[in-house]
């Protein structure tokens, strides 16, 4: 690999939310890992025996997140974000938030607001019930497929 390729490569991850790269052309192998103090202790090692940072990274916040949500889901009928983005309860600061725990709710109605990309999408109920719990606090990031209601 020629150095004009490898200093692109390595401004590449100095511009970027890149942690590290890894870049195998022929038989050479070029590995850049981006120096900071929190990514310095475990990318490392970590990489040669998971296979990458970030599912290291993101694995122990992950049963932390799904042991709520697999002890509430056996109680009734789990509803999850379509999409990544920022929650919302109600359509406008200070007004009132669509449902509430104890709400009745109908399939079709309108749960909460997501907004992603600067664009607000409405969330229905996929099923009709007492909303039971509010997974999520208002203005939190929601990832795709994260729990948001249970709706009994």
């Amino acid at each position: 690999m020629d150095l004009r390729k490898l200093k692109t490569l390595i401004d590449l991850v100095a511009e970027s939310d890149i942690a590290e790269l890894e870049v195998t052309e022929g038989e050479s192998k070029v590995r850049i890992v981006k120096s900071s103090a929190a990514a310095q202790h475990q990318v490392v090692m970590m990489p040669q025996a998971m296979g990458a940072s970030a599912p290291a990274m993101s694995a122990p916040a992950a049963p932390a997140v799904a042991a709520p949500a697999a002890e509430a889901a056996p109680t009734g009928h789990v509803v999850k974000s379509p999409m990544v983005g920022t929650f919302y309860r109600a359509a406008a600061p200070g007004a009132a938030p669509f449902v509430d725990v104890g709400s009745t709710v109908k399939e079709g109605d309108t749960l909460c607001i997501i907004e992603a990309m600067k664009l607000l999408n409405e969330i229905d109920a996929d099923a009709s019930g007492v909303i039971q719990q509010i997974l999520v606090e208002n203005g939190q990031p929601v990832e795709y497929g994260q729990p948001l209601f249970i709706i009994g």
